[in-house]
């Protein structure tokens, strides 16, 4: 995957960091030349490019936002409010490590700040108690030995600005003061969120391992933290059209230590798994990696060879729920990813059966994608007459240890209980073929948790007490595609309230300190700015509550849906008329505190539901050979056979 570091042979030094993190004397030199008038220096926006550009300003007034200002830029003049005119900062500051320090803050001055540093090769900047990190989409030797040394033990003001300087300021917060530690990591979707959770996990698991005599045990903790990755990647990270390894849930990974700040394990907790991507994919997106890696050659050398015993064949194409996008990643390597995977399974210390349950099951969500019915005669009733060893349906069943005739049956004729008698109700082919997706949506999402549960029993050590935690938050970035439907505003709306819990605590609780110490401060609540937004969502009769009333009545529809959310929430000033231009069926647009949004509410209601279908799970539960499956659905009631008996004793 990307980012996962092949450490440099043994014997070759790390390089040098410097040119990464501070800027070089002839850079400093070059900054100070720059010409600049402390009066007229300032920053206009500008349309071409949607960022900003310097100029000198020729005449009006700063201090009156209404008044008019004129900008000479080289030959040009532009006149702009000055509202929108922003002073430039002293040369001084060029290139600053902390943004707090800035004397003018205004967008343009952040922005540039953060653009010269890039374009410098420095992605780390500072603002304020929070680091910002530019994602560079290279490799920079960032990340080694070398640098986890440089910030060891330092004070953030000792050291260059670093995503690990925050790391280790938490990590010595929880030490020296015995409470949790919490960091949360944001940005739009393609930012880099998921690497540098994984940047900071490494340099825990370095900082925190004792530098004793290593345990006995084969595999240590730390390498079994950094294995979790490959796996959780493969099963839960996708290409979407922003980018290519986006994670599809959220995790909050926590890290026990002991008190004396030694390495004690690691718990994760998952969100959100995007279950639509299972079976269905927009052009230019691809389903969850492991579908692919399956199908690779590496695979023929495990066991008695993975493809023969997953029942696949060579091409992607015969599986329909996993071929409708993209089926390749330039920047991916599918087969070394396989391997990735399969190590990882072997490090976690997994059982023979369990990883190959897993790849069975998995292998089984691909082919139930094949399962075609048929209508027979006049009357709408699914039928699969084809159920043999070598077809869709057989290899599906086999794969998950069933006998293919009771499930297709279970599919087409499901038993409902009408008062206390069972009857079988026929179903039309759409509904069969719905009942397919959902079981098979069903069976992989049963499957991440069960992987992340068994990977949470790996992490942990027993035998050392765990006193203090440091977490990372993860979730999925803020969305903006070109057709944003129900997962998109999920993961749109987790992020409206991560933002503003982020805006509240850092501001507010910055400024309570200010009361602390007696200064003359006016309190600002810039948590309330997304208020707007999430009260929409949250309130009786908002988002989420008509679509949970509108999931109950067995004859809404989309159309009925989109007219309720109008009729409810059309006056509100969040809440505006679609503006997509590469969506023309948008049905709303939403004002979030990254942009507007365009939502498109198809297929919303089913999605919220997603039922399964009862009579199939217990085809799984009572009859299927695979250990791991009839321990997935454990917690499901199925449809027990013997009801009518059980009711009899409990009569008496």
């Amino acid at each position: 995957m990307p980012g996962h570091i092949k450490l440099t042979k043994s014997g070759q030094p790390d390089p040098d960091p410097t040119e990464f993190l501070l800027p070089s004397i002839e850079m400093k030199r070059a900054d100070q030349q720059k010409p600049y008038d402390s009066k007229k220096s300032v920053w206009i926006p500008d349309p071409k490019t949607g960022g900003y550009r310097e100029g000198l300003l020729e005449s009006g007034d700063l201090e009156d936002p209404a008044s008019k200002c004129l900008v000479a830029v080289a030959h040009e003049k532009f006149t702009h409010k000055a509202a929108d005119v922003g002073r430039v900062n002293p040369p001084k500051f060029e290139k600053c490590e902390d943004m707090v320090n800035l004397t003018f803050l205004n967008d343009a001055s952040v922005f540039w700040n953060l653009k010269t540093r890039y374009q410098a090769k420095m992605i780390h900047t500072y603002s304020g108690l929070f680091v910002v990190v530019v994602n560079p989409y290279k490799r920079y030797p960032l990340y080694t030995h070398r640098v986890a040394k440089i910030y060891l033990g330092k004070r953030r003001n000792e050291v260059p600005p670093h995503l690990w300087a925050i790391a280790e300021t938490a990590y010595r917060g929880m030490l020296n003061n015995k409470k949790d530690q919490a960091m949360l990591i944001t940005g739009e979707s393609g930012a880099g969120k998921t690497e540098n959770t994984k940047k900071v996990i490494t340099y825990l698991a370095m900082v925190a391992t004792g530098s004793g005599k290593k345990a006995e045990k084969k595999v240590s903790l730390e390498d079994q933290i950094v294995a979790t990755n490959p796996i959780l990647e493969s099963y839960g990270n996708a290409k979407t059209s922003r980018n290519d390894n986006s994670s599809r849930f959220g995790k909050f990974i926590r890290i026990h230590f002991t008190s004396s700040g030694k390495l004690a394990g690691c718990d994760i907790v998952s969100y959100l798994l995007e279950k639509s991507r299972i079976t269905e994919q927009q052009e230019v997106e691809r389903s969850y990696h492991i579908f692919y890696q399956l199908i690779q050659d590496y695979g023929n050398g495990i066991g008695e060879g993975l493809k023969k015993k997953c029942i696949l064949s060579d091409d992607i194409y015969d599986y329909q729920y996993v071929c409708q996008g993209k089926t390749k990643v330039d920047s991916i390597d599918d087969n070394e990813e396989l391997e990735y995977t399969e190590d990882a399974f072997n490090v976690l210390g997994f059982g023979d059966q369990e990883k190959w349950d897993c790849y069975m099951l998995t292998a089984g969500v691909m082919t139930f994608g094949g399962v075609e019915f048929k209508t027979k005669g006049r009357d709408d009733q699914a039928e699969c007459e084809q159920v043999g060893p070598d077809t869709f349906p057989g290899k599906a069943a086999a794969l998950c240890g069933v006998d293919p005739a009771a499930m297709i049956k279970a599919f087409c004729k499901p038993r409902i209980k009408v008062g206390t008698e069972w009857v079988t109700k026929g179903q039309t082919c759409e509904q069969a073929t719905n009942a397919v997706g959902g079981i098979a949506r069903a069976i992989f999402d049963r499957l991440f948790k069960w992987l992340i549960e068994k990977c949470n029993d790996t992490l942990i050590d027993p035998t050392l007490k765990k006193v203090n935690f440091c977490a990372v938050l993860d979730i999925a970035g803020f969305e903006i595609f070109e057709y944003n439907g129900f997962e998109q505003i999920s993961i749109n709306f987790v992020n409206e309230k991560l933002q503003q819990f982020f805006n509240h605590h850092m501001f507010v609780v910055e400024q309570e300190e200010y009361v602390k110490e007696g200064i003359d401060w006016e309190m600002v609540d810039f948590g309330m700015d997304l208020a707007a937004a999430i009260i929409m969502f949250e309130k009786p009769m908002g988002i989420w509550a008509i679509l949970e009333e509108e999931s109950l009545f067995p004859k809404a529809t989309d159309k009925s849906f989109e007219e309720k959310l109008k009729a409810s929430l059309g006056k509100l000033p969040v809440f505006l008329k679609p503006q997509s231009k590469t969506d023309k069926n948008a049905h709303f647009a939403i004002s979030h505190y990254a942009g507007i949004v365009s939502y498109n509410v198809t297929g919303w209601l089913e999605k919220n539901k997603d039922p399964v279908n009862d009579s199939v799970v217990e085809v799984f539960k009572s009859t299927s050979s695979v250990p791991l499956l009839v321990h997935l659905w454990r917690d499901h009631p199925g449809q027990p056979q013997t009801a009518p008996k059980e009711e009899g004793k409990k009569k008496k």
